[in-house]
């Protein structure tokens, strides 16, 4: 009995970290809220105790990495740099720690318990890391934003230096444990996960290799995507069950996605269990 109880506890404590999650900016006003790049990485929420993943699975960083961490919550990605997630998600992902992880930084956007608005939280870890220095955390720079000129203008700037996009937020709010609609991610198009259920056989140059990539979104529907992916993709595409983001412009009338392009795999099968 003791023993089932200790499993049952250990999973309610990292099932649900219930972490601050992004809308889609849709021309909201964003008069006096800030702005930073979207970093593609790794989230990894540190509780003061462990680091963890969305999911709230524990993330295996090396006693090193975690030394000087401080003793309450921050929250933020774990990144190197534009266009390496998959290599960031090789690294992070390994139950044992390889010596690539000097090459992660944890990049913080939010110290969540601590108190007044979100300058207020940052500076909480800033004046920590004053007496720590000695640790991969780095506090994202949040920039004004001046008007959506000014905003549109910085979100071409990274897109043209192979970044993802950038996130807009209000900094008076606190920290919301939910999907917010004050905190915002803004890209020149939208992008969405699904699950690889099958392929299509290529034709032409694409003889022998694979056509697309048949697919299904959350709420059931079927479709293909054949864009994005390179010769390499094609010889060794995502496995049958493995979850992929990929880029469209809009949906159509049958709420399928047009013109859908691969990026790159998100999990590999049974990584995300339900939570994709």
């Amino acid at each position: 009995m003791k023993i089932i109880f200790l499993l049952v506890s250990f999973t309610l404590l990292f099932s649900n970290t219930n972490l601050m999650l992004l809308k889609t900016y849709k021309d909201q006003n964003i008069s006096g809220w800030v702005m930073s790049e979207k970093l593609d990485g790794i989230r990894g929420y540190w509780d003061g105790k462990h680091l963890l993943t969305k999911q709230g699975h524990i993330i295996n960083a090396p006693k090193w990495f975690l030394k000087n961490y401080p003793p309450f919550a921050i929250d933020g990605e774990l990144w190197t740099k534009r266009g390496d997630f998959e290599n960031i998600s090789s690294i992070v992902r390994k139950k044992i720690p390889s010596n690539k992880w000097k090459n992660i930084k944890h990049y913080i956007f939010d110290v969540p318990n601590a108190k007044g608005d979100l300058f207020d939280r940052l500076n909480k870890l800033k004046n920590y890391l004053k007496t720590h220095k000695n640790t991969p955390i780095i506090i994202i720079p949040q920039i004004k934003i001046k008007n959506k000129q000014q905003m549109l203008k910085f979100l071409k700037n990274i897109e043209k230096k192979g970044g993802e996009g950038v996130v807009v937020r209000n900094p008076k709010i606190p920290y919301q444990r939910k999907r917010s609609n004050q905190i915002l991610k803004v890209k020149s198009f939208f992008d969405k996960e699904c699950k690889v259920i099958g392929y299509t056989n290529g034709k032409g140059k694409y003889k022998n290799l694979i056509g697309a990539l048949k697919c299904e979104l959350k709420n059931g529907i079927i479709f293909k995507i054949g864009s994005g992916l390179s010769i390499k993709e094609r010889k060794y595409p995502p496995q049958i069950g493995d979850i992929i983001t990929f880029k469209y412009k809009e949906l159509t009338k049958n709420q399928k996605p047009r013109f859908p392009i691969f990026l790159r795999v998100r999990y590999k099968k049974g990584q995300c269990a339900n939570n994709w």
